[in-house]
């Protein structure tokens, strides 16, 4: 109930946000006319529509994306048509001819009284007001503050309910309440003025024209660039004061809970790209993506649910984590070992119960195959598990993806087989693994004894020697004999060697515009369109006079900039990044028909030499041949602020995230 009276007031601000702004003259055509036949039909339509496309767009696949990539064309023509009707009189007599199209006739009877006659509207008006309604909920793409953030991050990271719909039910009938009562009022005086000036006439022109400025707005993508940007201004502070007054808070239970993510606060303590910090979907970044998806699919791309940013672990989390230090200290017991159902499909293995698990220990590795901060943790995994297997260790890689190419099964069998991984992996596609396990971070491992229950769980990297012991601890508890005292002698090479702690000065930076921060091209990300981006001579600079600022990066050449990642759409493509740290990678993608992409890599505007990484050769060659991370530089000597510069020699490749180590 808290959350639904949160998610109602949410939407009631809306009217005092910009981003509402470019559906306003939509809504405002229907002032002056009956509330019950003309208002709240078309209100209703937009309440519905919006929430099933904010609902879909939350938890679906690309393919409900680009669907209703479709219908926002088709509601922006059909109200583009409304507004031109009610600017030319003409225009509307012709669109009544009965051999006009569905859509025209359907525009008609949207006009109500404004161009047709008084029969027509009262025999057609509630249901063209429907449709209008309609039209504009599928154009609507309201900025997501900490309360829409809260519903949207429940809807992407929980899955599909009953409850996630009335949610955005509530959200977009509180929106529909300003609304109505600033129509009431706004009837009023539109009433009043016909009366007194005898200007219905210009007065119905003047909206037809501000309809016309709504759908140019909204094509040109201003209702989720500049006013989305304004109205996380103007509303957010009241929202967050209202989530911290109803009791959102941020909740991570044990294994098995059912949390449901608040939005969390900026800044939290573990940097993104901190060497023993997990990557956690930061339930902010996660709405933002959410909300992403919805302006998305009301413009050109889809954006992933599954988001990951650097974040600190809960208080409730930090207190779970113990230290196994020694083998006699007693671990608590967390929970039962989730349901492991809802894999779309299992690799190494046919699928795995936690009944059928009994009597053995198992652990279980959330991970997904492009995060370093998976790819380091890898050898202490593979090593645990060839050491303890005939002891009764059961390893489970449970692959939860971040970005959309690693739903891709296909390129899941080929990293696993390429990462040598031999223990079974379970495909989690939809997450339903992940949120048995009330999971919230990359990479995650859970303990689990021989009676399936969880003991000991750690995040992110580090602390091998403690998760060794527990599983010892484990296995002599579940009887097991013999079981090694020692701790395993790991050697990691290439992307997957630990990363220099203290050399590390750049977080992991994000190329899709739903999560970009320090992009320096002058003009800024056009989004979901094809752009000639130029980098700032401030990058580039290599003068002492004029450093450039560590961390800030831009694109140069032709680029198309997608909510996920970067495309480039022509040869030549550069990105430039001031770095500070050992290793850089970059995830990377070929072509959509999976041609290799060439490119070149420069340090300080010279071939790297010695300090090449292992996707690249000491001249700076190389190819992107497949998507995943791909180390590009490993200096061996001082480590200092470096200008890293990758030019793409043919077009297609697609940039996903910088990582450094």
């Amino acid at each position: 109930m808290t959350l639904l009276i949160l998610a109602y007031f949410g939407g009631i601000l809306t009217i005092v946000s910009p981003c509402i702004l470019p559906v306003l003259p939509f809504v405002f055509s229907r002032a002056g006319q009956s509330f019950s036949r003309s208002v709240l039909p078309m209100l209703t339509g937009m309440v519905l529509m919006f929430a099933l496309v904010a609902t879909l767009a939350a938890v679906g696949g690309n393919w409900v994306v680009q669907a209703n990539q479709y219908g926002r064309w088709l509601a922006l023509a059909l109200v583009a048509v409304f507004g031109a009707t009610l600017l030319f009189p003409k225009l509307a007599e012709r669109l009544t001819h009965p051999l006009v199209t569905l859509g025209n006739r359907l525009t008609q009877s949207a006009q109500g009284d404004g161009a047709a006659s008084g029969h027509q509207a009262r025999s057609a008006g509630a249901g063209g007001s429907f449709l209008l309604g309609i039209a504009t909920g599928l154009l609507w793409a309201p900025c997501a503050g900490p309360i829409l953030g809260l519903v949207l991050t429940g809807a992407a990271l929980q899955g599909a309910s009953v409850g996630t719909t009335l949610l955005l039910l509530a959200y977009a009938a509180g929106a529909a309440t300003s609304l109505a009562l600033a129509l009431l009022v706004g009837g009023r005086v539109f009433a009043t003025m016909k009366r007194s000036l005898g200007a219905g006439e210009w007065i119905r022109r003047g909206l037809g024209g501000l309809m016309l400025a709504g759908v140019a707005a909204i094509a040109l993508g201003l209702d989720t660039g500049v006013l989305a940007q304004l109205s996380s201004a103007s509303t957010g502070g009241i929202e967050q004061r209202l989530v911290e007054r109803l009791g959102g808070r941020r909740n991570s239970g044990g294994p098995g809970g059912n949390a449901v993510l608040a939005p969390a606060t900026p800044g939290a303590a573990n940097a993104p790209n901190a060497p023993d910090a997990p990557d956690a979907p930061d339930a902010t970044i996660a709405a933002n993506a959410a909300n992403t998806a919805i302006a998305s699919s009301q413009e050109t791309a889809a954006a992933d649910s599954a988001e990951r940013s650097g974040q600190a672990m809960s208080a409730a989390n930090r207190a779970m984590v113990r230290t196994a230090s020694s083998e006699s200290a007693p671990l608590p017991i967390e929970g039962q070992l989730p349901s492991l159902d809802g894999a779309v499909q299992w690799l190494n293995s046919a699928p795995l119960t936690a009944q059928a698990l009994r009597g053995k220990v198992v652990l279980v590795d959330f991970w997904t195959y492009s995060c370093i901060n998976c790819l380091r943790t890898l050898p202490y995994v593979k090593a645990w598990a060839e050491r303890y297997r005939d002891q009764g260790l059961v390893v489970i890689g449970v692959h939860a993806p971040e970005f959309a190419f690693e739903r891709d099964i296909g390129n899941v069998k080929k990293a696993v087989q390429d990462l040598g991984v031999r223990y079974p992996v379970a495909i989690d596609n939809n997450y339903a693994i992940w949120r048995g396990f009330n999971n919230q971070y990359w990479p995650a491992h859970y303990f689990v004894d021989a009676q399936g229950r969880v003991r000991y769980h750690h995040f992110g990297e580090g602390n091998y020697t403690e998760s060794e012991r527990v599983i010892q601890q484990l296995l002599r508890e579940a009887g097991a004999a013999q079981v090694a005292d020692g701790i395993t002698d790991v050697k990691a090479s290439g992307v997957q060697q630990a990363a220099d702690k203290g050399d590390v000065r750049s977080p992991e930076t994000y190329i899709g515009y739903a999560r970009a921060e320090n992009f320096s091209s002058p003009g800024g990300v056009v989004k979901d369109a094809p752009n000639d981006y130029h980098a700032p001579s401030a990058v580039l600079s290599q003068t002492p006079q004029s450093p450039p600022a560590l961390n800030t990066w831009a694109l140069a050449g032709q680029w198309k900039v997608g909510p996920e990642q970067a495309t480039a759409t022509q040869a030549g493509a550069r990105i430039v990044y001031r770095f500070h740290a050992r290793d850089l990678h970059l995830v990377l993608g070929p072509d959509a028909s999976g041609k290799p992409v060439r490119f070149r890599v420069t340090l300080d505007a010279q071939a790297p030499g010695d300090a090449h990484g292992t996707d690249v050769a000491a001249d700076g060659t190389g190819t992107v041949t497949s998507q995943r991370l791909y180390q590009l530089v490993r200096q061996t000597g001082e480590i200092r602020d470096r200008t890293f510069r990758i030019e793409f020699l043919d077009p297609g490749v697609s940039a996903y995230a910088f990582t450094f180590g």
